[in-house]
């Protein structure tokens, strides 16, 4: 029974931080119906960029950059990154067949992964110890702190980007996009540059991720395939759907867990892996918009 109810613990926590990249997904399809599937590629370059403005500043700089004005710094690269990608690859799609915009962010995962190799190399190195390691002891359980603090910054962003969306005036324009870009232009509102506030959010909250997942741990290209990982999440939450993505995390982390612990035994370790995208797939088969997502899906 401790093992089932440790397993629920660590399903919750991983599940929710998966969430938080999930909505890095959602802040971009919401605004402009792009599922990025280079978002796990964006993620690498924001997690790319902290340990260049913190371990690689001696290096590179020649002195130590104090840590608040390294997030800083790796905070306007982000804006930055996102900026371009949306101004160079995407903004020229808008209109474009679906077709055009899936082999775009496929040509994007590719070619992130390519900058990444050419100007830091493909060595793994350690990535700053940002957030607090170790455990927290309840009783019999433990709880993850770097983890229970990316899930509470979840729940927190998560909320946050809610009242946001539902009740500024900016969130506003950027939902009546969501709706429909030619509703929103017909209101007034500028399409372009939502769409590239909604970039530059979804690149920031992936960074976010990065942080929580890797403080302390060790830093490689593979750490790009969270994205995959996150995106049955996003998928089953609802694309349009920010406080879905939470929800959606724990179910889907939970599951993993669980698998991990009893069918990961007997299946080699593949069921964890495989728990994901089976989820991925049944609900396109079943329930495309998700479980809070809206029932009309444009286009991927």
């Amino acid at each position: 029974m401790i093992r089932f109810a440790q397993a629920l613990i660590d399903g919750t926590l991983v599940g929710l931080v998966y969430g938080l990249i999930a909505i890095s997904f959602v802040v971009i399809y919401r605004a402009s119906q792009i599922v990025n599937l280079a978002q796990g590629e964006v993620l690498l370059m924001g997690a790319l960029f902290v340990w260049t403005f913190t371990l690689g500043a001696p290096t590179l700089f020649g002195f130590k950059i104090p840590l608040v004005v390294s997030l800083l710094l790796t905070g306007a690269a982000c804006v930055a990154l996102g900026l371009l990608l949306e101004r160079l690859v995407f903004r020229p799609l808008i209109g474009q067949h679906a077709f055009a915009i899936f082999m775009a962010s496929i040509a994007l995962l590719v070619m992130l992964r390519g900058v990444a190799q050419m100007i830091w190399s493909a060595e793994t190195r350690p990535f700053p110890a940002i957030l607090p390691s170790g455990a927290i002891s309840l009783g019999p359980f433990l709880l993850n702190k770097r983890l229970l603090i990316g899930a509470i910054l979840t729940i927190i962003l998560a909320l946050a980007l809610h009242l946001f969306l539902t009740r500024t005036r900016q969130g506003l324009r950027l939902a009546a996009v969501a709706e429909s870009h030619n509703t929103a232009l017909s209101l007034g509102v500028s399409v372009r540059s939502a769409i590239a506030i909604a970039w530059v959010l979804g690149t920031v909250v992936a960074t976010l991720g990065a942080i929580v997942l890797l403080s302390g741990r060790i830093l490689s290209l593979d750490v790009a395939e969270i994205g995959f990982k996150a995106l049955p999440v996003a998928l089953l939450g609802g694309l349009e759907s920010v406080r879905g993505a939470p929800l959606a995390g724990l179910l889907i982390g939970i599951g993993e867990r669980l698998a991990m612990s009893y069918l990961d035994p007997v299946t080699n370790g593949v069921a964890s892996n495989v728990l994901p995208f089976g989820v991925m797939i049944a609900v396109l088969l079943i329930r495309p918009q998700g479980l809070f997502g809206w029932k009309k899906i444009e286009r991927l």
